[in-house]
């Protein structure tokens, strides 16, 4: 006893030094060590051993004092498992208590071991988290009791030794909980029967409103477009005017015409007079009568493209494009698209299927739109069409065409039905398992990864 006494400013520094070593260990192994083996200076024990709490009242040996790594299948350790919960028993609370072999009525089990190998006593450290659960044990294997002076001042340590064994083994976030066999087993039922659930599938595509009932308005001639007299979005009528071609080139491409065919008559007048005294003259009226026809049609070709160059609705409905600014002085070719007329009457949805979301479709499979501008007021409606191939959109995406019907709503301008709204549809398809329509696009990448 007398090798323990120390001064007290030895034994503060003592402490401080071994509360410091726990506070930073980075792991609960680490710990373990520092509690097994640098505690001798204090206690002189012969040997200390930390064991760690687990599920069943089961210990685990965490560190042996003077060992890195103990023999798992040594008789001393197969002993040790069946002593540590007999003495883990005989602790009545959280503080330190000193238990001694000829005070205990052991098993024989427990107290043959005990004469064995260890001393007279033991003093059993309790550790215990924050929520007051006991996390392990720390047992000094002395040959008699612990100054009673030392006892309180090393409860500072013992409470460090706790609170780093709390943080290191994830005490205070998980609470310590770790399923078992059974427990996952019936998780494992559970997400079993979940993927046999069956639910519909569905895929999300961007979708506009557009008219079932739209005339594309294209170029009758080459020319270049002098006015477009229209805005868009403006109600037209039969007839209405919509654009206006430059006629500049054609109308003065007419009064050469014109005076062409009056130079041709009067050749073939002169011509025809001559033949009276010249019989020669007669070959060359019908020369004359044939360039006098062709200038005539040519003529007539160029006033019917003066006739085309006003372009007139040729029914109600909505112009419907971009801006009159994009158009206007803008060569264009026959057959070229200019605008629609639209009738805003017959809505419908246009939906850009993606090819890497397509699901099974069939005509008449319900949509819902949900539009940007309403949110709240989703359009329902079912498929009339879809397209054969998928096609390359204005996004740059391969999709597929699909045209659905609007089933409700209100028509008028300023309601969800009006022409030109962009939103996002959800299209539903048929009924899967659960299963199914979670690993439906990782099984299709892993098949064109794979070859399959």
């Amino acid at each position: 006893m007398n090798d323990r006494a120390q001064i007290p400013s030895q034994l503060l520094l003592t402490l401080g030094a071994l509360r410091d070593k726990a506070m930073a260990a980075d792991s609960l192994n680490a710990l373990a060590f520092s509690m097994a083996n640098d505690a001798y200076p204090l206690l002189r024990f012969r040997q200390a051993l930390v064991l760690a709490e687990r599920a069943g009242g089961q210990f685990e040996l965490l560190c042996v004092s003077g060992l890195a790594k103990p023999q798992e299948d040594s008789p001393y350790l197969v002993w040790l498992r069946r002593a540590a919960p007999w003495l883990a028993g005989r602790l009545s609370s959280a503080a330190p208590t000193w238990l001694a072999r000829s005070e205990l009525d052991a098993p024989p089990e427990v107290s043959d071991g005990w004469a064995e190998w260890w001393p007279e006593g033991a003093w059993c450290v309790p550790m215990h988290g924050k929520n007051g659960q006991r996390l392990g044990l720390v047992l000094f294997l002395l040959e008699q009791p612990v100054q009673e002076n030392l006892v309180p001042l090393m409860q500072g340590l013992f409470q460090t030794w706790a609170y780093c064994w709390s943080a290191l083994s994830g005490q205070g976030r998980l609470k310590g909980w770790r399923p078992s066999r059974k427990q996952l087993l019936v998780a494992l039922a559970v997400a079993a029967l979940l993927l046999l659930v069956p639910v519909r599938q569905t895929a999300l595509a961007p979708a506009e409103i557009v008219s079932r009932h739209a005339q594309i308005i294209s170029s009758p001639i080459d020319g270049v477009i002098a006015q477009m007299q229209v805005r868009p979005n403006q109600p037209v009528e039969a007839g209405t005017p919509l654009f206006t071609l430059d006629e500049t080139t054609l109308r003065n491409r007419a009064e050469v015409l014109r005076k062409e065919v009056a130079v041709a008559d009067a050749e073939l007048i002169a011509a025809s007079q001559r033949a009276f005294d010249n019989p020669q003259s007669k070959n060359e009226l019908t020369v004359l009568t044939g360039k006098a026809q062709q200038r005539r049609s040519e003529l007539s070709g160029v006033l019917a493209q003066l006739g085309r160059t006003q372009v007139v609705a040729p029914g109600p409905g909505v112009a419907v494009y971009s801006d009159p600014n994009d158009w206007i002085g803008k060569p264009v070719v026959t057959g070229e698209r200019i605008l629609l007329v639209a009738d805003p009457a017959q809505p419908a949805m246009l939906v850009q299927l993606p090819v890497a979301d397509a699901i099974a479709l069939e005509a008449g499979a319900p949509v819902t739109l949900y539009l940007t501008a309403y949110p709240l007021q989703p359009l329902h409606g079912k498929i009339l069409e879809t397209s054969y191939q998928a096609r390359l959109n204005d996004e740059s995406v391969v999709a597929y065409r699909l045209l659905v019907s609007i089933e409700d709503g209100k028509g008028g301008e300023d309601t969800p039905r009006r022409l030109g709204l962009h939103g996002t549809a959800k299209l539903y398809g048929e009924r899967v398992v659960l299963g199914y329509y979670l690993l439906r696009r990782p099984i299709a990448a892993a098949r064109a990864w794979l070859g399959w």
